[in-house]
C-alpha cells in the first residue's frame, strides 16, 4: 500500500514539474506554488510543537498539595457511627424501652372479629367496632348519604358550637346533591 502511494506521489511530482516548465510567464507563480506543495523539500523542516501546560512541575510539587475549602468547618459527622464529641456530651437519643407485647390493648386486639360466626348471635360485628364513631357504625353508602347522616346526628350541636363547620357541611351536601342529580345517569328515566 505504501509503495503504491509513494509511486503515485512521485508521478504527481513529475507531472507538476513538467507543467511548471510548460506554463506561460503569467501563471508561473501559481503553478510553482502548487509544485512546491506537491513535492516535499528537505530544506524546510519544522519541528512538531506541543504546548506545555505546567512548565515547572517540580515547583508545583514543592509547594505541597492544593488547599481546597480552606477555613470551612464541616458540621456533618463523617467519621463513622459514633456521635459528635464537640461539647463533651452524647447526642440526645431516647433510651430504648421494649414494648409490652402482652398489654391489654395488644393481647385483645381483634378478639371480636368473628363474633357473629363464633358467638351466640346476639352481637354483630358493628356493635363491637369501638374505634368507629357511633354514628358511622354499620353504615354503608356514598359520601352524600354519609354527610346527610352526620347532619342528622349533629345539626343542633354544630349550629350552636361550630357554625362554620356546619356551613361547610351544608355546602358540601349541596354540591354533591347537584352533582348526583345533574351530572350522573339516572336509570329510572330510561323508559319514559
Amino acid at each position: 500500500m505504501t509503495t503504491i502511494a509513494g509511486s503515485l506521489m512521485r508521478s504527481l511530482g513529475a507531472v507538476a514539474q513538467s507543467m511548471v516548465q510548460a506554463t506561460p510567464m503569467a501563471l508561473r507563480g501559481v503553478s510553482q506554488g502548487l509544485a512546491a506543495r506537491a513535492m516535499p523539500s528537505s530544506a524546510t523542516w519544522t519541528p512538531q510543537v506541543t504546548s506545555v501546560r505546567h512548565r515547572y512541575h517540580a515547583d508545583k510539587l514543592k509547594r505541597g498539595p492544593l488547599m481546597k475549602n480552606y477555613g470551612y468547618e464541616d458540621k456533618l459527622h463523617t467519621k463513622g457511627l459514633m456521635p459528635h464529641m464537640v461539647h463533651g456530651k452524647r447526642l440526645p437519643i431516647p433510651i430504648y424501652r421494649p414494648k409490652n407485647s402482652w398489654s391489654e390493648k395488644r393481647a385483645l386486639f381483634g378478639q371480636n372479629d368473628y363474633i357473629d360466626i363464633l358467638g351466640d348471635g346476639s352481637l354483630k360485628p358493628t356493635d363491637v367496632a369501638y374505634s368507629v364513631p357511633y354514628w358511622l357504625r354499620g353504615f354503608k353508602g356514598n359520601e352524600y348519604q354519609m354527610l346527610l347522616r352526620k347532619r342528622k346526628f349533629f345539626h343542633n350541636k354544630m349550629g350552636q358550637y361550630q357554625p362554620t363547620k356546619l356551613t361547610e357541611l351544608n355546602k358540601r351536601i349541596h354540591k354533591l346533591y347537584v352533582h348526583l342529580n345533574q351530572k350522573t345517569k339516572d336509570y329510572y328515566w330510561h323508559k319514559a
